[in-house]
C-alpha cells in the first residue's frame, strides 16, 4: 500500500499526464514551488498553473512515465521518463518527439505538493526546438 505522500504524487502525474491544470491545481500548494531541469525557479500555484497550461500547448502529448519512487518523510523521489511532441513551426511531427530518462522531486505538505523540481538532461529538446524554429527558413 502507498504512503499518503506517494498516492499525492501518483495523483499529481496523473494530472500532468492528463494535461489537466484544473486537477494540478487542487493538488498544489499556494506557494508551490517548480525548478525547472536549468535551476530555474518559480513560485506560486497560480503562475505555475499558467506556465504548465503554455507547456502542455507547446508539448500537447506531455507525459511522464514513473518506474520508481522512493520516500524519506514528506520527499519523494520519482525515476523514469518524460516525453512528449514538441509543436513548433512544423506541428506536432514524429521528427519533433522528445524522450529523455527523468528524475523529479517532490515534496508533499498537508497532501498537497509543495515542491516539484525536474532533474532531466534537456540537450535533444533544445536540439529539435532549435531545429523546428529553423524550418521552412532558408
Amino acid at each position: 500500500m502507498d504512503s499518503k505522500e506517494i498516492t499525492v504524487v501518483k495523483a499529481f502525474i496523473q494530472a500532468i499526464n492528463s494535461c489537466s491544470t484544473r486537477q494540478m491545481s487542487g493538488l498544489m500548494t499556494e506557494d508551490h514551488v517548480f525548478t525547472d531541469s536549468g535551476g530555474k525557479t518559480e513560485t506560486g500555484r497560480e503562475k505555475m498553473l499558467t506556465g504548465w497550461e503554455g507547456y502542455f500547448r507547446m508539448f500537447p502529448d506531455y507525459h511522464i512515465e514513473a518506474e520508481f519512487m522512493l520516500q524519506s518523510g514528506e520527499m519523494v523521489a520519482v525515476f523514469g521518463s518524460a516525453a512528449g511532441t514538441y509543436n513548433g513551426k512544423r506541428g506536432p511531427v514524429p521528427e519533433n518527439r522528445i524522450e529523455m530518462p527523468a528524475a523529479w522531486k517532490a515534496v508533499v505538505e498537508h497532501g498537497k505538493i509543495k515542491l516539484w523540481q525536474v532533474y532531466a538532461d534537456w540537450t535533444e529538446g533544445s536540439r529539435i526546438i532549435d531545429e523546428d524554429g529553423k524550418a521552412g527558413s532558408g
